[in-house]
């Protein structure tokens, strides 16, 4: 179809004028709209104030004759009636009308006098059951070979995290100590002897400081010393030290008092080492007065002390599979960590049978099976076959790879990914899926959390055609998992579900991590490979069974026999 509407196409594009492909600027455009809506403005006024004219209406020529049927109702039948016999259609119907089958009434009154007969004692016309009621000589149908619809359940355990904040007091500690300090000399700047102790470098930060510093210019003794003649970049810098130079002698030796402060946040120390916390503001909480007297000295500082908040989460042990648990014909499959580590969250599940399952009344053919025409009786001798439902899924299955056989990708059965969340350990969870039914009231359902996409993966899960892939978190606090989503592949029929699921086990092709997994269908390759004979179709065998099962015979003759009376009882009014 592509290569045939290419050349379409192209043969179109041909045809056009070449002024149809020019390029119209903005102006032009404008004035071409300009145009046309003087035009048009002109031709309704001008309809608006012209007189009607009946010429001036298309395809109008005079009255029609048909309007004299307003004066005369009754010759439209007439008429009708006149031309009935030359219409194609009327005579065919009168021509069956005329040669159907027509019985006498007492046909009639016999056939439904041998009808109640039968029906007054319909045990004595058969020979498969007995007059009692028990079986006879009836071979039960073969139960399917498959199981009943299961479905993945999953449910959660582990810890749950709350949040709580934590503050601890963090204070300034200011103290005034005595110290003596020391006064050098030393010379700066190039061409000073490295190893003389009166080399600047001798005296490094912190614990010395420059106080002053003088240029040398002069030839002479300079504070006493001569220095040489030099009129470079030499310096002579007076420098304060907190602790004597090892080789130098100081020109001074005084005390002074220091002042020290310190944060005290030992209060602070359980909250900072504990991983589960972490730290959020520190909020000063003590500003007046910022200069105080600290042992005879004033200290000033913009903050004496702060409040350091902690957000901390409070782990508590919680799980919710206590149902699943106890849930006949749940078995445990895996358990998935949702988290990273040390994992707090794990997902459980279970394998389990759809509940409310209607039970599978039996079936027989029984071996005396009478059949009456005209008062002529056979009796019809019958066998079990336990390969029609084998042969019904087969043909259906290549009817499915047929219509879902993707020319572009040479793929089979592709699903659509499909997702919905759930808050861990929640109330409300729209992934329950197939073995829940769908809670009335999806307004409802919306307007507590739950997402319209999400309803309708329910309903297609509650119908059997989503496959579960599993589970990841997509929110976490600490380890522990707050909100997680599972991820379906939904097909377009249950038997492509089915399929797709046990394709899958034949070919040792597992479905991807929930995360990335896009439900890709199956290769030609792949396709070709399965085994279908070996797949259980059990689930999908009764609605092939119910859609090519006979309706009942005692109930089809019931209803035969009400339509042969009412029929002669029109027929005798």
């Amino acid at each position: 179809m592509k290569r045939l509407l290419l050349p379409l196409l192209c043969f179109a594009c041909a045809s056009l004028p070449s002024g149809a492909l020019a390029q119209t600027t903005t102006e032009a455009a404008k004035a071409d709209g300009k145009a046309f809506g003087r035009d048009k403005a002109a031709d309704a006024q001008g309809a608006a104030t012209t007189e009607p004219d009946a010429s001036r209406i298309p395809n109008f020529g005079s009255v029609p004759s048909q309007s004299d049927y307003f004066d005369d109702p009754d010759r439209m039948a007439r008429e009708a009636s006149s031309q009935a016999t030359a219409n194609t259609g009327y005579r065919t119907m009168r021509d069956s009308m005329d040669r159907r089958a027509r019985f006498a009434p007492q046909d009639l009154d016999a056939v439904v006098a041998r009808s109640n007969v039968i029906s007054d004692d319909p045990l004595s016309y058969t020979s498969g059951m007995t007059i009692s009621g028990s079986q006879g000589r009836c071979v039960p149908l073969p139960p399917g070979s498959g199981t009943a619809a299961r479905y993945m359940a999953t449910c959660n355990v582990g810890y749950t995290a709350t949040q709580e904040t934590r503050t601890c007091p963090v204070t300034l500690t200011a103290k005034v100590e005595q110290r003596q300090v020391y006064g050098y000399y030393c010379v700066g700047g190039s061409g000073v002897d490295p190893a003389s102790i009166y080399n600047c470098n001798r005296y490094p930060a912190p614990k010395c400081t420059v106080t002053q510093s003088y240029p040398i210019n002069l030839c002479d003794p300079y504070l006493g010393i001569y220095w040489g003649c030099n009129s470079g970049d030499l310096r002579v810098d007076l420098v304060s030290c907190t602790e004597p130079v090892d080789g130098a002698t100081p020109y001074s030796v005084t005390g002074e008092n220091v002042v020290t402060t310190s944060r005290d946040e030992s209060q602070c120390a359980g909250l900072a080492a504990d991983s589960s916390c972490q730290q959020d503001t520190e909020t000063c909480t003590d500003s007046d007065p910022v200069t105080r007297i600290v042992d005879g000295i004033a200290v000033t500082q913009p903050c004496w002390a702060w409040a350091r908040s902690y957000t901390c989460a409070q782990f508590t042990e919680a799980q919710d599979c206590q149902t699943l648990e106890n849930t006949s014909g749940c078995s445990l499959v895996r358990e998935d960590c949702l988290s990273g580590e040390p994992c707090r969250t794990w997902e459980r599940v279970y394998d389990c049978p759809v509940p409310d399952q209607p039970a599978n009344t039996s079936q027989f053919i029984c071996d005396g099976e009478v059949y009456c025409i005209d008062g002529s009786c056979e009796t019809i001798e019958r066998e079990a076959n336990d390969e029609f439902k084998d042969a019904v899924v087969a043909l259906n299955a290549m009817d499915q790879a047929r219509r879902e056989f993707d020319p572009d990708t040479l793929t089979l059965f592709r699903g659509t990914r499909n997702t919905c969340s759930s808050k861990v350990f929640g109330v409300l969870n729209c992934c329950k899926g197939k073995g829940f039914p769908l809670i009335p009231g999806i307004q409802l359902l919306v307007a507590l959390g739950c997402s319209r996409e999400e309803m309708l993966l329910h309903q297609r899960d509650a119908q059997g055609l989503c496959a579960y892939v599993g589970t990841y978190c997509s929110d976490s606090f600490l380890g522990v998992c707050l909100t997680k989503k599972k991820v379906y592949c939904c097909f377009e029929s249950k038997l492509s579900r089915i399929l797709q699921e046990q394709g899958r086990q034949q070919l040792n092709k597992p479905w991807g991590k929930p995360k990335t997994e896009q439900c890709l269908g199956f290769t030609i390759d792949e396709f070709s490979r399965l085994d279908l004979s070996k797949m259980d179709f059990g689930e999908v065998y009764a609605e092939f069974t119910d859609a090519a099962r006979l309706p009942d015979e005692l109930q089809a003759a019931t209803e035969i026999q009400q339509k042969i009376e009412d029929y002669y009882a029109r027929a005798s009014q």
